[in-house]
């Protein structure tokens, strides 16, 4: 038989003589980690898949529509950069509804947390990191689309240097734009991802939010026929079975707030019975909602990740 034998070996304390980035190198991977989150780099395929569809539906809209105006010579016909975002818009909402979860939630139920909030890092620090990661990959969904449709626009017309300088000024527009969707689609999903662990239900509390909100705000806003003359033709202007309150009621529909700032800064009028019912307030109301949706939900956030580190 052989005895078990052992060595100890007297290394010494070695001291960390490499560099120390502190505090914000802390923040910066915080963020790298969140976009790659959020784009499911580092996971598995199927968490690949939803984001890559919401982004291919995103993307096909703006394909097309340069491509109907290059081979059909139809330039005026073709959708705006406003027409753009009333389209994409659900797409955009459903994706931040479906990958906002994703941002939090594990953190708190593998309680990974607790190893992101030693210091340097503050729950503030863990907030605005991950808010903004999230709204950095929204403004690229946002942004893409409407790129492809500027390019595929201007090349289209018959003398591009003019469309350019005609245009040019829908370029600070689209951009003023997308940051406020991209903000509103990033404050909402988060906020409510901080009341749950379980990522599907944030996810159907936030759709039903935006499916929900737009019927009631359509059921609030009724438009009541008041009299009809010969072949129907109406007599009388349509009126809301809400009344002069009808035009604070459209502003329920919470898909559609971004949409209304977005008409006041290309100056369009979408067509929407919602939309000419908020046209009846002064620019002001719009984008003060615009903001009270998107601040509050964002204090929301902050306020219970100070309570979880009290």
């Amino acid at each position: 038989m052989t005895e078990a034998t052992g060595e100890v070996f007297d290394l010494g304390y070695q001291h960390y003589d490499g560099p120390r980035e502190g505090r914000m190198r802390a923040r910066q991977a915080l963020f790298v980690n969140g976009v790659r989150t959020a784009i499911g780099l580092g996971r598995g395929w199927q968490s690949k898949v939803l984001p890559g569809l919401l982004f291919f539906a995103v993307m096909v809209p703006a394909f097309l529509f340069s491509f109907i105006a290059s081979t059909a010579d139809i330039l005026q016909d073709v959708p705006t950069h406003a027409d753009y975002y009333w389209i994409i818009n659900i797409v955009i909402l459903l994706f931040s509804a479906t990958t906002a979860p994703e941002m939090l939630i594990p953190d708190r139920r593998d309680r990974v947390i607790d190893l992101y909030l030693v210091r340097p890092l503050t729950t503030t620090d863990y907030v605005i990191g991950r808010w903004f990661a999230f709204f950095s990959v929204m403004l690229a969904l946002v942004y893409a689309g409407q790129v492809v449709l500027f390019i595929g626009l201007t090349f289209a017309a018959d003398e591009p240097l003019d469309y350019l300088r005609d245009q040019w000024l829908d370029i600070p527009r689209l951009l003023a734009v997308g940051a406020a969707i991209a903000a509103f689609a990033t404050s909402i999903p988060l906020a409510v991802s901080t009341f749950t662990i379980r990522r599907t239900y944030a996810a159907a509390i936030v759709i039903a939010l935006f499916v929900i909100t737009p019927v009631v705000a359509g059921s609030l806003t009724f438009c009541e026929d008041h009299g009809h003359g010969r072949l129907g033709a109406v007599q009388s202007e349509c009126e809301p079975v809400t009344g002069d309150a009808a035009k604070w009621l459209a502003l329920v529909s919470l898909p559609e707030v971004p949409l209304h700032v977005s008409d006041l800064i290309f100056d369009d009028d979408n067509e929407s019975d919602v939309a000419e019912l908020v046209r009846e307030h002064s620019s002001a109301v719009p984008v003060a909602w615009l903001l009270i949706l998107t601040v509050v939900p964002g204090l929301v956030l902050w306020w219970q990740y100070r309570r979880m580190a009290l």
